[in-house]
């Protein structure tokens, strides 16, 4: 982290940050991750690989937009109480202005060919960028793992792909096991 910056100077590049990633991440929330990813941890050096990749897991899991949930994490690390209204009012700015314009025109968009078409071909590329985001933190969080982490993550993907279980009681389930092997390591460490 920058320690020369001032706090102000600070809070408003998060806030113009969040702001531009929020302008142009179309296609949901893991787009979002992956472009704050590589402003705030590749870029900037404010968080680290680790603490996005719990960001994003604790921001994915609670309620509300994963953008939003994210935002919130992350302008609090960055910068407490004022980081996080920056990170947040930066990152629900851009949608707020461009949903209410298409709006006020939604039915001329809707009947139009060429924005139908536009539309498809934003859908391959932010396919292409969730992906991206997927592997890259998958990478990252699988170094250093047991088998069990392993089997856990190969465990919830079918769960999820083959046997369409809600992704909540993934979640839930890997959180289970996660506090049991906390406890036991936590047992088995000498005092």
């Amino acid at each position: 982290m920058v320690q020369h910056e001032s706090p102000k100077k600070r809070l408003l590049t998060l806030f113009f940050s969040m702001m531009y990633i929020s302008a142009f991440t179309f296609g949901g929330g893991f787009v979002i991750v992956t472009f704050m990813k590589r402003r705030l941890v590749d870029e900037l050096h404010w968080i680290s690989d680790q603490e996005m990749l719990d960001m994003t897991a604790i921001a994915q899991s609670s309620p509300g937009a994963i953008a939003v949930n994210a935002a919130i994490l992350v302008g609090w690390k960055i910068g407490g109480f004022p980081g996080m209204l920056c990170s947040v009012a930066g990152t629900i700015l851009p949608p707020i202005i461009i949903l209410s314009a298409v709006s006020m025109f939604y039915q001329l968009f809707a009947a139009n060919h060429y924005v139908a078409l536009v539309l498809k071909g934003m859908q391959s590329g932010v396919a292409a960028v969730i992906l991206d985001a997927a592997l890259s933190l998958g990478q990252k969080s699988l170094a250093g793992q047991t088998w069990v982490h392993f089997a856990i993550m190969i465990c919830a993907f079918a769960a999820t792909f083959f046997f369409h279980v809600n992704v909540i009681w993934i979640i839930l389930g890997a959180a289970v096991i996660g506090i049991i092997l906390a406890l036991k390591a936590r047992k088995e460490k000498p005092q």
